[in-house]
């Protein structure tokens, strides 16, 4: 077994071994042993912080882009070069298999190199007025200042390299606080924004308690608060925007609908299916296609096909390559996931093909769930409304386009739907009613750095990716020219 690495606080530059918030003792996935003692942070670690940021902050905003950009790109590089090491440090973190933990850096790297790119495009608006008086006016893109990321356990590097990038190209000095339940790459990542020149005070990273996450969204001088995480903590933190009037950026996962139709290719669609509910972070992802909504016709064929590919998986330990499925994040995590499966077979509320236990023998130990696959679902119980984040996939039969929509539509989430479909036309007609920030067509999940990505309804507002996500970290001032002419006369 790898070693994880020692977790600092990282107050811009300072490396701290310990912090006002105590510790953590950081239990390995796999056999449920600390492996690490975790520092955490607390309020007082969230003032210095802000207090360094606020030196820095003008230097920063004064960088020239060019020198912003190569800064980025020197990140990138070095994560590249780090790659291997970062896909041990998603094992370690959370159970991530090493394939999958090595693609989240690849797409990772994709978005620290998409916003250097950025820092020197970053222009505004000249808006004449034809007035008489001859008056017009521009727009400035302007920096936030400070700003605060809060990121969950689930891919902590991928969410780095989406929401840190941005605000750095931007120009803001950043605060972050991962989950101190995966802790292993962020300090990684930190070291490595170091290294690339990132300036003393511009970047803060330390795991921490509530407190110092509470502390961070209502410090006065954290101007905006970017969060990746569930509903329950998205509304303590809105609560506390809102009484602070900050602006803020959600995004708060999904029960995602995937509607396949028989003019699809079915094996291809089922691999899609089982590879992003089962395999990918055992399923412990927001915008997964989980509920698998399939056409009477092909239901029986496309399911045989599922639970096929399913059976092949190999469950263990996510250091072994050829394990496709490793554990889920801890003790709690199955607990929940093994309530939900309980409840569904008291209610009867679908058949269990696969799985829906726990795993035994080598595997006892550990946090591992058998990949489960439940057919004939009920499209309004729990199982098919609330995040399942485990190796489980639901399918559920349609017999018409309008029963497809309404079964995918009927959810309080909304970050993704998918059409597996070669009919165009259903394409362009589905893609428009589904009620999803992002349609995916004969494809699987994929969050790409020059793409906007976000919610709907609790799965969040605001957007991360393309030029919509570089925005959400400046606010563009007007400025407006007049001639100087006397008003009367």
């Amino acid at each position: 077994m790898s070693q994880p690495p020692v977790v600092h606080l990282h107050i811009g530059h300072e490396q701290r071994t310990s912090g006002s918030g105590g510790t953590h003792d950081h239990l390995h996935p796999v056999t449920q042993t600390v492996q690490a003692t975790i520092p955490l942070a607390g309020p007082a670690e969230v003032e210095e912080a802000v207090r360094r940021a606020e030196a820095a902050r003008e230097g920063w905003r004064r960088t020239p882009p060019e020198a912003r950009r190569d800064i980025l790109n020197r990140l990138a590089d070095l994560m590249v070069e780090n790659r291997t090491e970062f896909g041990k440090m998603a094992a370690l973190d959370g159970g991530t298999t090493l394939s999958v933990g090595e693609r989240g850096v690849d797409t990772a790297v994709s978005w620290v190199r998409y916003y250097a790119g950025w820092c020197d495009k970053l222009t505004g608006d000249l808006m004449s007025t034809f007035d008489t008086r001859g008056e017009f006016s521009y727009t400035m893109p302007e920096p936030i200042g400070i700003v605060g990321i809060i990121i969950t356990w689930n891919g902590p590097l991928i969410s780095l390299g989406m929401k840190v990038a941005a605000a750095l190209a931007a120009g803001n000095c950043v605060l972050v606080k991962p989950a101190e339940i995966t802790p292993f790459a962020p300090e990684l990542f930190a070291r490595l924004c170091t290294q690339a020149g990132v300036p003393d005070g511009v970047l803060s990273i330390f795991p921490g308690t509530g407190e110092a996450g509470e502390a961070i969204v209502r410090h006065k001088k954290v101007r905006k608060i970017s969060f990746t995480g569930g509903p329950i903590t998205a509304r303590k933190i809105l609560t506390a925007c809102a009484e602070e009037i900050k602006p803020s950026v959600m995004e708060l996962g999904g029960k995602s609908a995937s509607l396949v139709f028989p003019d699809c290719d079915l094996q291809a669609a089922a691999e899609r299916a089982v590879f992003w509910t089962v395999g990918c972070l055992s399923g412990q992802g927001c915008a997964l296609p989980t509920r698998q909504l399939v056409h009477a016709d092909v239901y029986d064929e496309f399911v045989a096909k599922l639970q096929a590919i399913i059976s092949q998986f190999k469950v263990g330990d996510p250091m072994d390559p050829s394990v496709m499925v490793g554990p889920v994040i801890n003790a709690a995590a199955a607990d929940r996931i093994m309530g939900m499966f309980d409840r569904a077979k008291a209610d009867k509320a679908g058949t269990f093909l696969l799985g829906g236990n726990r795993c035994g023998g080598d595997l006892a130990g550990g946090n591992f769930i058998e990949p489960t696959l439940i057919v004939d679902a009920d499209p309004d119980h729990e199982i098919s409304q609330v995040e399942i984040f485990g190796p489980a996939v639901v399918a559920v039969k349609f017999h018409t386009e309008e029963e497809a929509v309404a079964i995918a539509n009927n959810s309080e989430y909304g970050l993704a739907a998918y059409i597996q479909s070669d009919n165009i036309q259903r394409v362009h007609r589905l893609s428009e009613r589904l009620n999803a920030g992002g349609v995916y067509v004969n494809g699987g999940f994929q969050v790409n750095a020059y793409t906007p990505f976000g919610g709907i309804g609790i799965s969040g507002f605001g957007k991360e990716g393309g030029k919509a996500g570089i925005d959400e970290f400046l606010h563009y001032k007007t400025v407006t020219i007049g001639t100087g002419a006397p008003i009367f006369g």
